[in-house]
């Protein structure tokens, strides 16, 4: 993300909110804002600069988005000045290109016809970047379930837009007498999402039903969208275009890639609803979905009808989680964060049950939710355990459908796009995310299954016929303890692990580490005893050797036969990019959690840990300047991931690293970092710091202002800091409530943890387990803004013992 030079006093600047009314009309006045959390969330925070969310419309892990399309990859951006139509599917806050906006409607009008205002004799007539419209953000409202926006062009027309799970709706309302027209284009989506074939079919005088094959995410394969388009009202006139041009009264337009679609006309009717499913299945299954879900008594339900559902949904989803306390836009980017940690992993199956699986085979989920699209490797550190804590139920859906991916694909995961695996990123992550969602009982029954999977994961390596990658490095790591760098490994996809050697061996490390605790859970104390050596492998490239800005030993890639790497024109320096993925090794050497007590070692000893880390957040600067130091030293482009020596709030290699200081006997700085850092989450389109990676940003910000963050993959161990909010309730599933307690706390100055007390006990502990808050638990938090009467915690007994220290 482009850092945001501060133009306020530092004390202003620690207030992580800027005035929503001065940038996005729709969200409410703080004078005016109800306690409802439906209308706490502003849709609009990450979409401009690179946070990649969208505004439109969706249901809480929804099939189908319907959102606007812009001159983005990811759909909209804030400042774009057109909208080129309403697509129907979208990812939240993803970083690669091909993100969706398939199925795109855009309302116009006028004629149509050869040598009309819509002219069928000249193909580019129908390019959505030729007829998209302008726009206001006057009384653009974007809310949960529910989008609005007025087109300045075609004599201004109203949209808003709608979301059931599968379905999506919209409604139109025009001008009177504007002759009004609605646009289907199936051969173009999101810029930079190449459509490969596509087809539209007029059915009747009220539906249009096609496909869209689309490219998968970061380079991925294609796959193929079916639609179905139902309004509520018959079309007067109708016709298709094809790369040739466009034929009125045609039926049917179906091909390659190009200009695809069709235009349905309804005359001078002042408003038009269209319903539109998807499926991953087939055209049956799109039309079951728009039956089950966008129909009522044979009827098309009404928008009002389905936005009221929409955002019934929402307020139950949203309402898991109560707070009070700080100023109302600090409500607005905890209830926004809340909302994008909601939106996936995307449903799956067809309202039928079916769906498509890693064998390109049609199966079914009965009694259970098929879920696709993982990130895993985002979402393992924040995202995933956000899930399990507050919908274990939906978490158990979510590990079946992972285990499910192995069982039709043949292996597990990485980053897992619709019915395919894209090879994308690198490291192991779908061990610690299934890990974690046994420690938190999400695997309840399929213990055997997901530790023969991972077990297979972590020891082997796909065949060379498998489209998965897996564990790419595993040759070397399981004979030498290291993957060697070799930046020219053959890939399947956009990554693999031995271009990446470094950080691969240190990602590798903590999910052995993971894995070793479900071993041993499982009673296989074998497995776990060698698990939990290989989780001390990231000492295989510590170098203790290198130094840089005064200190010495860092994590550096080793070459086949085990040598350290050197750059063949220039010395070795821990700020460069070989060897590491997404980072540097400033960032990765404290990926290392499962064995603080080695790496505090490697380092020097706990006083010199705790001097690193302050100059890896520039902590004296953050005291005297929080929002500026985090600005303009922590923040840099969302993509430049090298040349850099301090923490990168915008990318994940380090965002458990604030909790390090709690880990190592320093949690008041903990207090302190997370503070400032929140100043990057506003209520503002560039609220969101470097791409949200569906929900993983956001679910980082819900827990580090709740207080506690799940710093440890396998351990149920929640790292403590001072909560953002004088009170916070999490309503649990199983009907017992986490309460959380800052009294005092303000959110505009850095505070720490005077004291703590849990279910009415003083406790000296820095951390919870899972169990503690799943039957119920009280923390009351005593905070201070003088750091001298920050001395809980600071005992080296107040630390959880490292999982795989030796």
């Amino acid at each position: 993300m482009r850092p945001v030079r501060p133009t306020r006093s530092a004390a202003l600047l620690l207030t992580a909110v800027v005035p929503a009314a001065l940038l996005v009309p729709a969200t409410a006045s703080a004078a005016q804002r109800p306690a409802d959390p439906v209308d706490s969330v502003n849709t609009f925070i990450g979409t401009k600069d690179d946070g990649n969310t969208f505004p439109g419309a969706s249901a809480p892990f929804g099939m189908t988005q319907v959102s606007p399309i812009g001159s983005h990859y990811a759909g909209y951006r804030y400042e774009d000045p057109a909208i080129r139509g309403f697509g129907h599917f979208f990812l939240s806050g993803a970083g690669c290109w091909e993100q969706g906006g398939l199925v795109s409607t855009l309302p116009t009008t006028g004629s149509v016809g050869p040598g009309a205002e819509f002219d069928t004799t000249k193909p580019d007539t129908f390019d959505h970047k030729r007829y998209a419209s302008p726009y206001t953000h006057e009384g653009e409202v974007g809310k949960p379930g529910y989008y609005k926006v007025r087109l300045t062009g075609y004599g201004g027309v109203d949209v808003e837009t709608t979301a059931t799970t599968r379905a999506g709706v919209e409604r139109y309302t025009f001008a009177k007498g504007s002759g009004a027209n609605v646009f289907v284009n199936t051969g173009q989506a999101n810029d930079k999402e190449p459509v490969t074939a596509s087809s539209v079919r007029v059915l009747d005088d009220r539906t249009v039903a096609g496909t869209v094959e689309s490219q998968a995410f970061c380079g991925g394969k294609p796959y193929t969208t079916h639609f179905v388009t139902r309004f509520d009202r018959p079309f007067s006139g109708f016709g298709t275009w094809s790369p040739d041009g466009g034929t009125p009264g045609a039926r049917e337009s179906a091909g390659g890639a190009g200009l695809r679609g069709a235009w349905l006309s309804f005359g001078d009717a002042g408003q038009v609803t269209a319903t539109t499913s998807i499926s991953h299945v087939d055209a049956e299954g799109a039309a079951g979905n728009l039956a089950a879900e966008g129909t009522s008594h044979g009827r098309l339900r009404s928008f009002d009808d389905v936005r009221d559902g929409a955002q019934r949904n929402w307020r139950k989803e949203l309402s898991t989680i109560d707070i009070s306390g700080g100023a109302p836009d600090d409500r607005t980017v905890f209830y926004t964060s809340l909302y994008h940690s909601l939106l996936q992993p995307l449903t799956g199956n067809d309202a039928d049950g079916r769906y498509r699986g890693f064998d390109d085979k049609v199966h079914r989920a009965i009694g259970w939710t098929y879920y696709e699209f993982f990130s895993l490797w985002d979402t393992y550190r924040t995202q995933n355990q956000l899930l399990a804590l507050l919908r274990p139920a939906r978490a158990r859906d979510i590990a079946k459908s992972v285990l499910a991916i192995q069982d039709q694909g043949g292996w597990l995961p990485r980053w897992a796009y619709a019915n395919q695996e894209t090879n994308t990123m690198t490291g192991d992550p779908v061990t610690p995310f299934l890990v974690d969602l046994w420690r938190f009982g999400a695997l309840k029954g399929m213990e055997g299954q997901a530790y023969r999977a991972l077990k297979q994961n972590a020891e082997q390596v796909p065949p060379a016929e498998s489209p998965f990658q897996g564990r790419s490095g595993n040759e070397s790591y399981q004979a030498n303890g290291f993957v060697q760098y070799d930046p020219d490994f053959p890939k399947k996809g956009q990554d693999t692990d031995p271009n990446h050697g470094a950080s691969a061996t240190m990602e590798y490390a903590l999910a052995d580490c993971s894995l070793s605790l479900m071993a041993k859970g499982l009673g296989r104390n074998g497995d776990a005893r060698a698990l939990a050596e290989r989780g001390r492998n990231y000492q295989q490239v510590w170098d203790s050797s290198v130094s840089d800005r005064g200190v010495t030993g860092f994590p550096r890639p080793k070459v086949e036969g085990g040598s350290w790497y050197s750059p063949p024109d220039k010395p070795y320096t821990p700020q460069g990019q070989d060897g590491f993925h997404e980072g540097t090794a400033w960032q990765y050497q404290w990926l290392a959690q499962q064995d603080v007590t080695g790496l505090v070692q490697r380092m020097g000893g706990r006083e010199a840990t705790g001097a690193r880390l302050d100059d890896f957040f520039a902590y004296s600067d953050l005291l005297a300047d929080p929002a500026k130091t985090v600005r303009e030293k922590w923040v840099i482009g969302s993509y430049d991931y090298y040349n850099q020596f301090r923490y990168n709030p915008n990318n994940e290699p380090d965002l458990h690293a604030p909790w390090m200081y709690a880990l190592t006997g320093q949690p008041w700085k903990t207090s302190a970092v997370v503070r400032a850092a929140h100043t990057l989450f506003t209520n503002a389109p560039d609220g969101v710091t470097g791409n949200d990676d569906l929900g993983t940003m956001s679910a980082w910000y819900v827990f580090s202002a709740l207080g506690m963050y799940p710093a440890t993959p396998g351990t149920g161990q929640f790292v403590l800091n001072a909560p953002r909010f004088a009170k916070a309730v999490v309503h649990l599933e199983n009907r017992r409530d986490i309460v959380i307690e800052g009294a005092g706390a303000r959110p505009s100055e850095i505070q720490y943890v005077r004291d703590l007390k849990v279910n009415g006990r003083p406790s000296d502990r820095v951390w919870v387990d899972l169990e503690q808050l799943t039957r119920g638990a009280r923390l009351n938090f005593g905070l201070t803004s003088d750091p001298a009467q920050a001395t809980w915690a600071t005992s080296p007994a107040s630390t959880p013992p490292s999982p795989c220290s030796s």
